[in-house]
């Protein structure tokens, strides 16, 4: 290779294929062909009530599925069941009559993505979203029959730290199932209960919990910031296992048991889960219903009168995920270098606390950043001074051997040797410096602790794209400046390529989140910074010796 311009355009390519990369890794899949007994299955209904009961667990004592009671159930939307309203401090709840289920939920202290005066719905009919619960047995009540409500709508009152709203259904032969959601002030988590009053359960009993999706990405959602839609299970043994909808499969997949661990559905910024108690035996499974419809869900023993479960429904605020079950904070992906973007994180999250404004948390992150890396920097910046010192001479050696590739590239070695200058100097710190900027690229992308957060003036959500594009402009300018700092390239269809990068990454930047563009912003401004000083000191010793 003949000029280091080459191989840091290289690195840059590189970079942007491992970003890309991890789009098409995280993205949501393509949604598959639909089955003859598919299609049948959609006409007849593909509400979140249709789904099927689970089977009983592999380690129950009444193996094989279940009869069905009651009629076969539709979507609640479809076939108008009563709906009840829940409000407490953070959310409006919608429980349907039909299958007792969570259907609705919006979050109060969360804006739309597309409509900031409108709240955000996280459980919606439009995808089918919906939070399933029910018993497994013969005469026992499931999501498909139907549960009386004890009222049109309930509210958490001042005063109050948490608010009970029992459902009931009968029990063939006698007695019933009271079903209890339990919401609590100040939290998403709400506890689901399962008591048998008037009845014994037969042997073998379990309970299931699942939650129903399609496979549609979430509202926002664009092609240059595909983030993973689709399923998640944690266990101590296996950790953390995404599970995308492609992969769901036939009537019961990814089959896992266990005595600990939750199950979730995952998108951007938000996520709901189940997380049975630890210490009991469980059984995670995916199902694809029919259609485009999904679920993933946890069947557990029901032993005794009463099982309760506790149900996560709202942001992916990491500081609180973690104290609420291990492992939950991984639902905020980051993929491959956790490791790196984890610690990122944790900083960011400092400065914010002691500036209190994101905008300038990631400013002084990017400063932080560039003094860790400031001797690798350096390092790299002298060579590319050294060789832009050369360029000159580099010019004429081409001119003279154009002609004789092999004479001019000995020619070349042997002017990096007289002047001590290794031409893939500047390239290996960036190297090391690319897996630094990726991780934060998936930190600021994935952090729902911005989402809304301004900065100043225009920039009034750091995770949405500049309504104005001033900061990708400014960003353009930044990498154009860089690139006349930078030694011209021999070769002109090289330099041409380089002139063409500032447009390229403008044009790419202008979707990005403002977040994101203004740590490019910065760090560019910085590196121009430290560029111009070291040039101006390799330039200078360079005339005082020629001189």
């Amino acid at each position: 290779m003949n000029n280091q311009r080459l191989i840091l355009l290289l690195v840059f390519f590189f970079s942007i294929m491992m970003l890309w990369d991890a789009w098409l890794r995280q993205g949501q899949p393509a949604q598959p062909a639909k089955t003859a007994q598919q299609e049948s299955a959609q006409t007849q209904g593909t509400g979140a009530s249709s789904a099927a009961v689970p089977s009983a667990p592999t380690f129950a004592a009444a193996p094989g599925a279940v009869p069905v009671p009651g009629s076969a159930g539709v979507n609640p939307a479809v076939t108008g069941a009563a709906v009840m309203k829940v409000k407490t401090d953070l959310v409006v709840a919608d429980i349907s009559a039909q299958g007792g289920d969570l259907v609705r939920l919006e979050l109060l202290h969360h804006h739309a993505t597309e409509n900031r005066k409108e709240n955000f719905i996280l459980l919606d009919a439009a995808h089918h979203y919906a939070a399933q619960s029910g018993l497994i047995g013969v005469g026992l009540p499931n999501h498909k029959s139907v549960w009386r409500l004890p009222a049109e709508a309930l509210t958490l009152k001042d005063g109050e730290n948490e608010l009970r709203v029992a459902l009931e259904a009968a029990v063939d032969g006698g007695g019933k199932v009271v079903k209890t959601y339990v919401f609590k002030r100040g939290s998403y988590l709400v506890d689901v209960e399962h008591a048998l009053v008037g009845a014994a359960a037969p042997a073998g009993a379990s309970a299931y919990f699942q939650l129903t999706r399609d496979d549609k990405s979430p509202e926002g959602a664009n092609a240059m910031m595909m983030t993973f839609t689709g399923a998640a299970i944690y266990t101590d043994q296996e950790k953390f296992r995404k599970v995308e909808f492609k992969d769901f499969g036939g009537k019961n997949k990814h089959l896992i048991q266990a005595d600990n661990g939750w199950v979730a559905m995952v998108q951007h910024y938000f996520f709901s889960a189940w997380l049975p108690a630890g210490g009991s035996e469980r059984e995670y499974f995916t199902r694809q219903l029919g259609g485009d419809l999904f679920a993933a869900g946890v069947v557990v023993p029901f032993a005794g009168d009463k099982l309760s479960v506790p149900f996560y429904s709202g942001p992916q605020e990491q500081d609180k995920l973690d104290k609420i079950a291990p492992g939950l904070s991984l639902v905020v992906d980051y993929g491959w270098l956790t490791m790196i973007a984890a610690p990122l994180f944790w900083v960011l999250e400092w400065l914010h606390k002691f500036v209190g404004n994101w905008g300038w948390a990631i400013i002084l992150l990017t400063m932080l950043i560039k003094g860790v890396f400031f001797p690798l920097s350096a390092a790299s910046y002298k060579s590319m001074a050294k060789m832009r010192v050369l360029t000159p001479k580099l010019t004429k050696l081409k001119e003279a051997y154009g002609d004789d590739k092999a004479r001019m590239n000995q020619e070349m070695m042997e002017l990096y040797k007289r002047e001590k200058v290794n031409p893939l100097g500047g390239c290996l710190p960036i190297l090391v410096q690319i897996p630094v900027f990726i991780a934060l690229y998936w930190v600021l992308l994935g952090t729902v602790e911005m989402r809304g957060a301004p900065w100043l003036g225009w920039i009034t959500d750091l995770t949405a794209k500049d309504p104005f594009f001033i900061l990708p402009v400014i960003m353009g300018v930044t990498m154009f400046v860089q690139t006349k700092l930078n030694p011209t390239p021999p070769d002109p269809i090289q330099a041409k390529i380089m002139l063409w990068m500032p447009i390229v990454f403008t044009g790419m930047f202008l979707f990005f989140p403002s977040g994101l563009v203004l740590y490019w912003t910065v760090n560019n401004a910085l590196s121009i910074a430290q560029q111009w000083q070291i040039n101006r000191m390799i330039e200078g010793a360079a005339k005082q010796k020629t001189g």
